[in-house]
């Protein structure tokens, strides 16, 4: 089986001029959350999913859940609860993993999923699950476009890096359930804070993560910019 972690436990802190997490900002009637939600549970390659979100707001998904998809759609049938936040993502990350301990067995596929990601196609959702399915791990990428460069105080240029060698990674991440919890359990709560991307403590175990071509569309929505794009893209729809 295939599961997903959304985490929602986020504060949105770099999105100004709302005073509510992003995950929960409505655009055309609906939260942010819901359309990631419905993209998780429309996905043929997913059987089950479980929200990280704080207990504030578990009523709010849940009569969004009532509201907007019926009792038969596969975004209420796959849903399986919630987990609390943690400290950071991954710490987040980490709470999801437990909640889905009994269900998930050692090499079933677990996806984490950033709630913020609304538009994340069904083939880059099943692209990812295949490539970990073979790996341990996935992770979509997108190549840099652009002329990349080192600043080490964001002053002044120290350094030209190598675009081909440069890549700019998106969510969802993929793995194999058994040896995921592991690597994550194995990092001292420290490390854990630290940690940046979903990847990172798959990589420090020595889990293979294979790289997935990554979609523009599945943009993360972290500034305002991002904000009136999704808006743009649901009113012309």
């Amino acid at each position: 089986m295939n599961f997903a972690i959304i985490l929602s436990g986020g504060a949105g802190s770099r999105l100004k001029g709302i005073d509510l997490p992003k995950q929960y900002y409505k655009v055309c009637g609906r939260t942010i959350l819901s359309y990631c939600m419905e993209s998780i549970g429309r996905s043929g390659d997913l059987d089950a999913y479980v929200v990280v979100a704080a207990e504030e707001w578990r009523g709010t998904i849940l009569q969004e859940m009532q509201e907007v998809f019926s009792e038969t759609s596969f975004v209420r049938k796959k849903f399986q609860g919630f987990a609390s936040p943690g400290e950071n993502r991954q710490l987040s990350v980490l709470s999801g993993l437990y909640a889905l301990q009994g269900r998930a067995e050692e090499t079933d596929i677990v996806l984490v999923q950033d709630a913020a990601r609304p538009l994340t196609s069904a083939g880059l959702i099943g692209r990812c699950i295949e490539a970990a399915k073979g790996a341990g791990g996935a992770m979509p990428v997108l190549k840099m476009k652009d002329t990349v460069y080192y600043s080490a105080d964001g002053t002044r240029i120290d350094s030209l890096l190598e675009r081909d060698k440069i890549l700019a990674g998106q969510a969802p991440e993929a793995f194999a359930f058994g040896l995921y919890l592991k690597a994550n359990e194995c990092l001292a709560k420290e490390e854990m804070l630290a940690v940046c991307g979903s990847s990172e403590p798959a990589v420090k175990a020595g889990i293979p993560v294979a790289l997935v071509d990554g979609e523009e569309e599945n943009f993360k929505i972290t500034t305002a910019e991002d904000l009136r794009r999704f808006e743009n893209i649901m009113e012309e729809a």
